[in-house]
């Protein structure tokens, strides 16, 4: 599924795959992705070190008292730099040590076999390339900005953690529509999820937090916030083109990693021995 970096785009939705951006269309693997230490640091001119200082030092500022706890944490833990892009190896060697998930290098958006296959086994596929700088606010293609400070923070959560690779498992078991479930309940929690915490309602998912616009409008009264409820959500439409007014609400990891689990073995789509 497609991992949307900003969900407000005007005049979307009017044409058809001839209108599509050929860096939204999926890449089909026909080797073996470069994983940790095998990732190679590419060349980047001083204008991509640029756009990332400048999502990271606006983005950073508006998460104050947005974010959750645990995505701030695993800021602190990855430890990225402010000036520079990050590199992916030294990216994987920290989650590693954390919570045993490994980054790869991904030449682009993966087909969907792919993305999860990689989930299922702890391995979090990762562009590195970054948007250019007309694309800043808004880009239709997945880029490493999304993918390393949208994502990768929240995999440094164990409970996180285990739920993500317990959606990549799940996925290459689906067939037909409990495909399509899967892809509501992946934007409701791991894109575009909400948790009720101490100090009140907190973003943890990484469409969010990597989104300009979506950071400030999410917590609003223009949102509509239901209690998360895995069965409910598997059968709830999603607009990608818009911000988002509709959100769900859960009260832990715990929660969601269990409630995840327990919908999809109900569907046979988990072992009932592997909880």
């Amino acid at each position: 599924m497609t991992k949307q970096i900003e969900t407000e785009k005007p005049n979307a939705g009017n044409g058809g795959e001839e209108n599509t951006d050929p860096r939204c269309v999926p890449i089909k693997l026909e080797a073996a992705l470069p994983v940790g230490d095998e990732i190679a640091y590419p060349y980047y001119t001083y204008e991509e070190h640029q756009s990332w200082q400048i999502m990271f030092e606006r983005q950073m500022e508006l998460l104050v008292g947005r974010a959750c706890e645990e995505y701030l944490k695993g800021l602190e833990v990855l430890q990225f730099p402010h000036g520079r892009i990050p590199p992916l190896n030294i990216l994987s060697r920290l989650l590693n040590e954390v919570t045993g998930w490994k980054v790869a290098r991904s030449p682009g958006l993966l087909d969907e076999k792919d993305f999860f296959t990689c989930l299922a086994n702890r391995i979090f596929p990762c562009t590195d390339y970054i948007r250019c700088r007309e694309e800043i606010d808004y880009t239709p293609a997945p880029d490493m900005f999304h993918d390393i400070f949208g994502h990768t923070p929240m995999i440094t959560d164990p409970a996180f953690a285990e739920f993500y690779q317990k959606i990549g498992q799940a996925a290459l078991n689906a067939e037909g529509e409990d495909r399509i479930r899967l892809q509501r309940i992946y934007w409701f929690t791991v894109e575009f999820g909400l948790i009720q915490s101490s100090e009140g309602l907190r973003i943890y998912g990484n469409g969010i937090v990597s989104s300009y616009n979506e950071v400030q409008h999410s917590l609003t009264d223009a949102v509509e916030k239901r209690p998360f409820d895995a069965a409910k959500i598997a059968e709830q439409d999603f607009d990608i083109w818009h911000l988002q007014p509709l959100l769900y609400v859960i009260e832990s990891f715990e929660q969601l990693q269990e409630g995840f689990y327990d919908w999809a073995a109900s569907r046979g789509l988990m072992p009932e021995t592997d909880k």
